[in-house]
């Protein structure tokens, strides 16, 4: 079985192939670029290395929120127009979920952290020594009361994700377990963990039309949320 995953919700933009349980190509940027320039541009490049004909895909995975809003859509187009034109099955894969997978065999308690602003993160709570096991499922909350919620769990715990340079040093101040940072490899959104999670949800037959899929944003635009809060 062939899987891709396309990963766009945050700065990190990638597109992986995993075929058969082996990740046979990743191709990953994290910088200030546009995805709807990039992504194509990388999904091509693997296509051609590895002389893949998008028709044997069995499957394409998506990160499907939290997160960016115009990442989440340019990703979500991506996956579709492709699930569409390919006659293909999309994979919904939460953005937090395939985070936790990046740390797959860790007998800590992983909790990945995406800063959303204004002291908030997105984040869950996950065991993955044997399977994907959701403790507490992606959420947007405030730093300081997910501080508290690790505290009284009184269990090591491993943080990820772009909310650690924003909350690193409130973490080490406030936090009473033990805790560690993920290293460099593991420590951002990765397309591999997509297309490997989506590779074991469509086994289990998790799939979905490329007409039913839409993001999960978790929040309301800014826009929106300003707009409702002068009209309140």
């Amino acid at each position: 079985m062939r899987i891709l995953g396309i990963e766009s919700s945050s700065l990190v933009a990638g597109v992986a192939v995993v075929t058969d349980g082996i990740l046979t190509a990743e191709y990953t940027v994290n910088y200030k670029k546009n995805h709807s320039q990039t992504l194509l541009p990388m999904l091509d490049e693997v296509r051609k290395l590895l002389e893949l004909d998008l028709d044997t895909i069995d499957g394409i995975a998506v990160s499907a929120g939290p997160g960016s809003f115009t990442g989440l859509r340019i990703g979500s187009a991506t996956a579709k127009g492709l699930g569409l034109a390919l006659k293909k099955p999309l994979i919904h894969i939460p953005t937090v979920d395939a985070m936790a997978y990046n740390l797959w065999g860790s007998s800590a308690l992983i909790c990945p952290i995406m800063d959303a602003r204004r002291n908030q993160v997105y984040t869950g709570l996950y065991y993955v020594q044997e399977r994907l096991e959701i403790v507490k499922g992606q959420c947007a909350v405030d730093m300081g009361q997910l501080i508290q919620e690790l505290n009284a769990r009184e269990e090591p715990v491993i943080f990820l994700g772009d909310g650690v340079p924003v909350f690193g040093d409130a973490i080490k101040a406030q936090l009473t377990v033990p805790c560690q940072f993920a290293p460099a490899q593991s420590n951002r959104q990765r397309a591999a963990s997509v297309a490997a999670l989506g590779l074991r949800y469509m086994e289990e037959g998790k799939i979905e039309s490329a007409a039913e899929h839409k993001p999960e944003y978790l929040r309301k635009p800014q826009a929106e949320r300003e707009r409702e809060g002068i009209t309140l």
